[in-house]
């Protein structure tokens, strides 16, 4: 008999042949094993147009609040695994992602581990870690809050039009550090910092590590170069009021609010983390090397001598 206790989100990104068997796969599993598979609304209009056997699958909000969800397994990429804690962010569920894109830094185990990884999930056999995430405030040339959100990876200020550059002056703890010209301002996490912080010339923070990155984009000035501050301190993004444009926010590419000449953007550590379910306590390193095929063939360190690690699978 299904527990109505045990409610499993699945999220998947299912425009893929592969993700829709893989879906199916999980859903299935899931049933046999007694739980109840809960679907985003928008999630299960997709999976039910191209599997009809599928239709009758619980959906969140409708048949399982948040609050009743125990662990959401995410089939995709990042892109996925965001909008994945993004759903279940008013409920505490940690959120497990299956890579079946390419980089997929988020995700915790490849395409391959699915079937073990749903048995695991059955068992609870897996660790929550938890991931600092931001608060995001949006302040009128008054001081007024006019927009608040969240982010895991990062909150950018960008120019919303691209002949004009965004005059703004940097702020950490209600001081003024610098002003300049520049394309935007990425303010990210360690989770978001192979991301968009990465492209941007960022440094790569090892998650352990509680810590903001701010990085301009495209700065005409002598000091615009990336910081990392404690996430006891609030860093400001203000839009000068002669800026020649408005500015856009961007909360991990997801969630978006104008900001006119004059808005302030205020980013602190949220009070609320985001919870990643771990089935592997693989180091970070390793990680890296793997996502990014870095070249390490040739290294004699320790662990290579004792073989506990590979160094000589460059497609990895």
């Amino acid at each position: 008999m299904r527990d109505p206790q045990r409610s499993i989100l699945v999220v998947a990104h299912a425009r893929r042949d592969d993700t829709l068997q893989a879906a199916e796969r999980v859903i299935r599993s899931l049933q046999d094993a007694g739980a109840q598979p809960v679907l985003a609304a928008d999630d299960a209009r997709e999976l039910a147009a191209e599997l009809p056997t599928l239709a009758d699958v619980a959906i969140l909000g409708r048949d399982a609040a948040v609050d009743d969800i125990e662990l959401a397994i995410v089939l995709g990429g990042d892109g996925t695994i965001l909008r994945a804690t993004e759903l279940v962010r008013a409920g505490t569920a940690p959120v497990l992602g299956i890579n079946m894109g390419h980089v997929g830094f988020l995700a915790e185990i490849e395409r391959d581990e699915l079937d073990d990884a749903v048995r695991r999930v059955i068992a609870r056999d897996y660790r929550v870690e938890e991931r600092l995430a931001l608060q995001v405030r949006v302040k009128d040339a008054h001081d007024d809050v006019v927009y608040e959100t969240w982010a895991l990876n990062e909150a950018t200020v960008e120019k919303a039009s691209r002949e004009r550059m965004l005059e703004v002056v940097i702020e950490v703890d209600g001081r003024p550090l610098s002003s300049f010209g520049c394309d935007g301002v990425v303010v990210s996490t360690p989770t978001g910092s192979t991301a968009y912080n990465f492209s941007a010339g960022g440094p790569v923070i090892w998650p352990s590590v509680q810590a903001l990155s701010v990085v301009p984009l495209s700065a005409h000035a002598l000091f615009a170069k990336p910081l990392v501050v404690g996430p006891e301190h609030a860093v400001a993004i203000e839009l000068l009021e002669r800026t020649g444009g408005v500015g856009i926010l961007w909360c991990d590419g997801r969630r978006s609010h104008e900001l006119p000449p004059g808005a302030r953007v205020v980013v602190r550590r949220s009070d609320r983390p985001v919870r990643l379910a771990r089935l592997h306590p693989a180091e970070f390193t390793d990680r890296l090397v793997r996502k990014f095929q870095l070249p390490v063939i040739g290294w004699r360190g320790p662990a290579a001598i004792t073989g506990t690690i590979r160094t000589a699978e460059p497609d990895a």
